[in-house]
């Protein structure tokens, strides 16, 4: 009888794939006294690069606006390679939109945090984020659609 090989989760490196920061209004929009507005936006990506190896990328876009002028806009893309293997089918996209995003999160973090600072602005502090729930509420977007289209195609 063979036994079935254990499952295997490995991070083999983590790295800043892409960052960017931009300060378009500088240097007037330092003289601004109004307290800017900063939105949030994080996408995840993932591909296989080789045999059981994945990356997953975070990319993780903060702007800050005053009105319509652009504080400043900041984007990263905090990369890792993972190596998973023997894990079931059904599990790989879970592990691949959740616990690897949590992983690369605090890195995103503090490049976010100190690309601002040296930006010449107060320090953006990334708030902790459920990548469970973002990746369960795609899963139910999916599946509205998916149901809208099958009622679009019967009508």
């Amino acid at each position: 009888m063979s036994e079935q090989e254990n499952p295997v989760f490995a991070i083999e490196k983590l790295y800043i794939k892409d960052l960017s920061v931009e300060v378009p209004n500088a240097p007037q929009i330092f003289l601004e006294r109004e307290a800017p507005k900063v939105s949030i936006q994080l996408q995840t990506n993932a591909r296989g690069i080789g045999e059981g190896v994945y990356e997953v990328t975070l990319t993780t876009t903060v702007t800050s606006k005053i009105e319509e002028k652009t504080v400043f806009l900041v984007e990263v893309g905090q990369a890792g390679i993972f190596r998973v293997q023997n894990v079931p089918a059904e599990n790989m996209e879970p592990l691949l939109s959740i616990a690897c995003p949590n992983i690369l999160f605090p890195y995103t973090r503090e490049v976010v945090s100190d690309a601002v600072i040296r930006a010449g602005f107060s320090p953006v502090l990334l708030q902790p984020v459920n990548f469970e729930a973002l990746y369960m509420s795609r899963l139910q977007q999916q599946e509205a659609a998916q149901d809208g289209a099958g009622e679009a195609a019967i009508q």
